[in-house]
């Protein structure tokens, strides 16, 4: 797809030819009347170029369009000897078109330019040396160079190296990402100080930015209410102003004067030709979802448009949305004449083989307080130096223990104990973690009460029976949470909060981020059933991560996916996408989307009035048919010019 941007609003060729034109006939108005006919008829042939022809191919295979009307009205006034004002109709005509054009360049050209944010140049290992190929001749496995500066060429994971990478012209967020070993990165993203090496997860032509602007392509084509509504109506509106206007004459000669009614009939040709209507909702459909996907946010189609901007409530799911998704460890409470060194250390060999994110929070404080850990182990041998190959440990963390100063031991006869714990042996001595109950709380039970009361999860660490500590995982929420749900609230919004986490953690979370209406424990489709409840208030946006929630987020209105970047899964699974982790981004999509919706009313009532306004003016004789065709085409000029104004962005930088 060509990334050229779009002329010059003086370089189209429609508004050239409606340039050279309109000089022409002005230049009518100071000559002799032989040179003023001529002139007249110049500019006739100059302007009708622009939209003559292709009428008449497209009228070949079957299609009747605006551009007929205007063509017979611009005949019938040359055989009325109106040679002025069918230049004129060409002239105003070609103008509108032109601008028509460049609005639909315009709005596009956006979009096709992320295209150009790839690099025309890869640097690859081949053969252990680096070779410079174009980012299509990646192949998936192949290694890449990304040096500081440089922009991603395509999709991959980090291999070596680390940096800050500015993911702002996909995803919109303009704090840079850290990045390291096992961490995706995107084509298009811009690499920081560091040098990074790339393993190729998809080729050019299959990379998050390649499906982004192919299904910003594909949503610029699917119509909401309000664009089937326009395109409805005008679709049989042409072949009925081709029955109006031979009424109009018709009837007309009947009663009076052939020649009056005639001239009257081209001039209602005009006047109910429905360009404006046809107008009305698709320019500002394309640059309401060419400003949207530029800001990260995925936009699919005219009737996501619709659908978003007329959201009155907003269910959010709590894990992946309102918090990170990256639990971690907020307080370590050690029983009396015990430490906090000695309870991480015995948890952290029990948890070093597993997946589970707990373990993945767990291992990664074992990590932080790897100093710590070095000085408790003394005489028990609970951890031991870095091993110097690298091993993954939690993939839900993407912790690599070689980026730690210790390895927690691995305990022996480790045996998951599912929905309580795990128990296994460290130093040769029966150890245990689990959740209260199976292990008992004892002297910590106040504590455990109030970190749960804080909306963590606890976990309590005993060895040889004797209770070691208390440990409190929590998946914090996002610092820019509380800041969207009151931006959600003063646009007049309702949000409610639905999770299938406890209540006591529910809660603990809905209040930091400053939700009231809360609802815990749900099953998937409990999520759904309370969306359907919800539309009693009013058009529901469902928020989640696409995958989990996909029944609530079909059910709702509008399903949003938050995070989508590199998943196809939550692209296709809801309506709108925000492509990045910032939930600001909901607000300002839904301000964006209302300000749509705004302008396709007002351009579908400017368009109808006109239509409703000129007819009768023309058929009754009180408007000409050059007065006609200069109200005509202004309304067109403005329904394209008001169209535009969908593209502004709404905080949406």
């Amino acid at each position: 797809m060509d990334a050229t941007p779009p002329a010059a609003v003086w370089r189209v060729r429609e508004l050239q030819a409606a340039a050279v034109a309109a000089a022409i006939l002005l230049s009518a108005l100071v000559l002799p009347d032989g040179w003023a006919r001529a002139a007249e008829l110049i500019a006739l042939l100059i302007g009708a170029a622009t939209f003559v022809p292709g009428t008449l191919r497209g009228l070949l295979r079957g299609r009747i369009g605006v551009g007929l009307l205007m063509t017979l009205a611009a005949a019938g006034a040359v055989a009325l000897g109106n040679y002025g004002e069918a230049a004129m109709l060409a002239v105003l005509f070609s103008i509108a078109e032109g601008l028509e054009e460049y609005a639909i360049a315009r709005t596009q050209h956006g979009l096709r330019a992320l295209l150009s944010l790839v690099p025309p140049i890869a640097t690859v290992l081949r053969g252990g040396a680096e070779v410079q190929v174009a980012p299509e001749d990646l192949r998936v496995g192949e290694t890449f160079v990304v040096k500081p500066g440089e922009r991603v060429a395509t999709d991959g994971v980090v291999a070596s190296g680390r940096s800050a990478v500015d993911t702002s012209v996909v995803t919109g967020e303009s704090v840079p990402v850290e990045v390291g070993p096992g961490v995706e990165v995107f084509a298009g993203t811009v690499n920081g100080a560091g040098v990074l090496e790339v393993t190729v997860t998809a080729t050019a032509e299959d990379n998050s930015l390649s499906k982004l602007v192919h299904l910003v392509h594909e949503a610029q084509e699917r119509k909401g209410a309000s664009q089937r509504l326009a395109e409805k109506l005008a679709r049989p509106l042409v072949p009925g102003v081709l029955v109006l206007a031979a009424l109009v004459a018709g009837l007309g000669s009947l009663l009076g004067d052939p020649g009056v009614w005639i001239g009257r009939s081209l001039v209602v040709l005009v006047a109910a030709a429905p360009c404006a209507f046809a107008l009305s909702v698709p320019v500002a459909v394309v640059a309401a979802i060419g400003s949207a996907s530029k800001a990260g946010v995925l936009l699919k189609g005219g009737a996501a448009v619709e659908a978003l901007g007329a959201v009155r409530v907003v269910a959010i799911d709590k894990t992946g949305t309102l918090t990170r998704n990256q639990p971690r460890v907020i307080e370590i409470v050690a029983a009396p004449g015990r430490s906090r060194e000695e309870v991480l250390a015995v948890a952290a060999a029990l948890e070093v083989r597993s997946e589970h994110p707990l373990a993945a929070a767990i291992l990664a404080e074992a990590g932080d307080s790897g100093d710590s850990l070095s000085s408790c182990c003394g005489g028990t041998d609970c951890c031991a130096p870095i091993a110097a190959e690298p091993q993954v440990v939690g993939t839900g963390s993407r912790l690599l223990l070689n980026d730690l100063l210790v390895q927690p031991r691995r305990a022996t006869a480790t045996e998951a104990v599912p929905g309580r714990g795990v128990r296994g042996r460290v130093d040769g001595r029966e150890a245990r973690l689990g959740k209260p109950g199976f292990v008992a709380a004892g002297s910590l039970a106040a504590d455990v009460e109030r970190l749960q009361d804080a909306g963590a999860t606890v976990v309590l660490v005993e060895q040889d029976g004797v209770l070691l500590g208390a440990i409190a995982v929590r998946d914090e929420i996002r610092p820019e949470a509380a800041e969207a749900v009151a931006r959600l609230r003063a646009l007049g919004i309702d949000v409610v909060m639905l999770t299938g986490d406890n209540a006591r953690t529910a809660a603990a979370i809905a209040a930091e981020a400053g939700i009231s209406d809360v609802r815990a424990e749900l099953l998937p489709a409990d999520k759904a059933r309370i969306v359907t409840e919800l539309q009693a208030r009013g058009p529901v946006a469902m928020v989640g991560d696409g995958i989990n929630d996909a029944p609530a987020l079909a059910t709702a209105d509008a399903g949003i996916a938050m995070g989508a970047m590199g998943s196809d899964v939550a692209i296709e699974a809801a309506e709108v996408a925000l492509m990045g982790e910032d939930l600001r981004r909901l607000p300002d999509a839904i301000a964006h989307t209302r300000a749509a919706r705004r302008i396709f009313t007002q351009n579908l009532l400017l368009s109808g009035g006109i239509l409703v306004i000129l007819v009768p003016l023309a058929a009754t004789g009180m408007l000409g048919l050059a007065a006609v065709v200069a109200s005509h085409e202004l309304a067109e000029v403005l329904v394209i010019g008001n169209g535009i104004r969908a593209g502004r962005k709404i905080r949406l930088s």
